[in-house]
Formats: C-alpha cells, structure tokens, sequence
C-alpha cells in the first residue's frame, strides 16, 4: 500500500521552464549577451549538460552553476564575468515561480491522503526563493534540497539521508519525477517504485525503466489508488 510520494520539484510540481526562460533572458540582457533564440538554445545545451555531470559525479556544484555560463561565452565570444552572472541569474531566477498545470489542483487532493514530500537537485537559494513565491511549502509535509543534504539525486547518499528523516517503509513509497536521470534512477537507487512524468511524450532512449509512466498529472491519483 503505498502511502508516501517523493515529487520532483522543477518541471513536475513547479514549472522551471517557463521559469527559466523569463530569468535567462533577462539576464543575458543586462550583461550584454545576445537574446536570440540560438543563444538561448545553446545555454539550454550547455546547462543540461552540466546537470548530467553534476548527476554523475563529475562535476562539483559550483562547477556547474559557474562553469556553464564560462562554457557559453567561451562559445559565443562574450566578455562577462560567468561568477557574477551567475549570482545574478540565481537572484532572478529565485523571484520566480509557478505551478505546472494540474500540479496545485493535485496536492491539494492528496493532502491528507498521503504523505508528500519534494526532492529537488536545485540551488538552496533560487530552490528556496521560487518555495517562497508559490508558497508550495503549505501543500507538502517536506522538502528536501540536495545541496542541504551534501548529496544529489541520484545518489542513494541522497534517499538515505531523506528516509533517515521521514522513516516508514521504501515499500510503500513512489517518487514521481520527469527526469530519468535523476527522479527516475534516483528512485531505482533507493529502491523505490517510480512514475516517469513525460508530459511531451518523450522516446526514452537512456536504457532506465521506469515502473510507470504518465503524460498528466491528473493520471497519478488514479495510478495510486492500483499499486
């Protein structure tokens, strides 16, 4: 029986998307870089990238905030400080927050039901900043933020340290997340069952199975009342 959801927070709770696009565009503005749709794309490129590495351990988590707007302006031929843009970008993007469709109509129908709590890979403060804005928080029974615990999604580090504070049993837990990399494997490493949100339909070409799969989020009221 399952009584206890991890949800992912950016792009399945909260819309980072959109989020992100309001706050890189405004940023490249007041530093100069060109606000075209290629540079945008490009930084989209360069910035999934870092993420994938930081998921791996290959990178440090300055080295991916920082290090990923170096890598753009190496690209682009731009002269601005990558440290001081990115405090920027972080100041801005934490301004910033709204919900996914559907994700507030559903917390607010499983409130009480389950226990629900948010999992996020995100920076402490943009993480903290956009919580405060949608005041989500109110809806959830806890929310963890991976540079607060010392380790990332996917890392079982990561779910010990979140089980250690919820308890209960993995067997009744589910994570729920549109990453494969980091919800999704991240589940599979903690030994929990997991639900793919793939709102775009996706081709999943990266070999980790989720146990199931949804396109809205209306579907996972019913999918929990079949586990």
């Amino acid at each position: 029986m399952t009584d206890t959801i991890l949800f992912d927070l950016d792009d399945t709770l909260l819309n980072f998307t959109e989020n992100e696009l309001v706050s890189i565009l405004d940023t490249f503005s007041r530093f100069g870089v060109p606000s075209t749709r290629e540079a945008v794309d490009k930084y989209l490129e360069i910035n999934r990238a870092s993420w994938r590495r930081l998921e791996r351990g290959e990178w440090t988590r300055e080295e991916v905030l920082v290090g990923r707007f170096r890598e753009l302006f190496s690209q682009l031929g731009v002269a601005a400080d990558p440290a001081e843009v990115q405090k920027y970008y972080a100041k801005r993007l934490s301004l910033e927050g709204s919900y996914v469709v559907g994700a507030q109509e559903l917390l607010l129908n499983l409130r009480g039901k389950y226990r629900l709590f948010a999992v996020t890979n995100g920076n402490t403060d943009v993480q903290e900043g956009r919580i405060s804005v949608t005041k989500i928080d109110r809806l959830l029974d806890g929310i963890f933020i991976s540079e607060k615990i010392g380790a990332d999604k996917p890392s079982a580090k990561f779910f010990d340290a979140v089980f250690e504070k919820i308890g209960g049993s993995r067997d009744n837990c589910v994570i729920v997340g549109d990453s494969l990399s980091s919800d999704i494997q991240g589940g599979i490493n903690a030994g929990i069952r997991t639900v793919y949100f793939n709102p775009k339909g996706k081709e999943n070409e990266t070999g980790i199975t989720p146990d199931y799969e949804i396109y809205e989020l209306s579907q996972i009221t019913a999918l929990l009342e079949e586990m």
